[in-house]
């Protein structure tokens, strides 16, 4: 059974910063990848960040969409158990519903890191809004 569980989304202002939490509980699966992804409606379920948890620096091998690069980090509190999304200098156009993945038991090219079908387990989602 695996888990995923958001939180931190809000509203803020153009410019402004939000911190996205995503606590994972998995009984005794294995999760190899963990990502971040945002959905407008209407639109595509778009990969916005993803780490490697094998990767020897998986914060610093992350993989980003290029909208977010130098915006938006990653980083994981492996004693919570937590992988957090740090965004700054938000646009308007980064509203969106948030949602936290896991998947695990298959390699993952880092170039396929952010596709959808690659991951298995959803958290339910957190909305960000930035307003102009």
């Amino acid at each position: 059974q695996v888990q995923l569980v958001e939180s931190g989304g809000g509203s803020v202002q153009a410019g402004g910063s939000l911190t996205l939490s995503c606590t994972i509980s998995a009984d005794t699966y294995k999760i190899d990848y963990m990502a971040w992804f945002r959905q407008v409606p209407g639109e595509e379920r778009e990969g916005v960040a993803s780490v490697d948890n094998a990767a020897v620096d998986p914060v610093g091998n992350a993989v980003y969409a290029d909208s977010v690069k130098g915006r938006f980090t990653v980083s994981k509190d492996n004693a919570k158990n937590t992988l957090y999304l740090q965004m700054n200098s938000l646009k308007v156009e980064d509203t969106a519903m948030y949602y936290c993945a896991a998947a695990g038991g298959e390699y993952i090219f880092s170039t396929r890191r952010l596709s959808r079908d690659k991951y298995k387990y959803w958290g339910q989602g957190t909305q960000v809004t930035v307003s102009s």
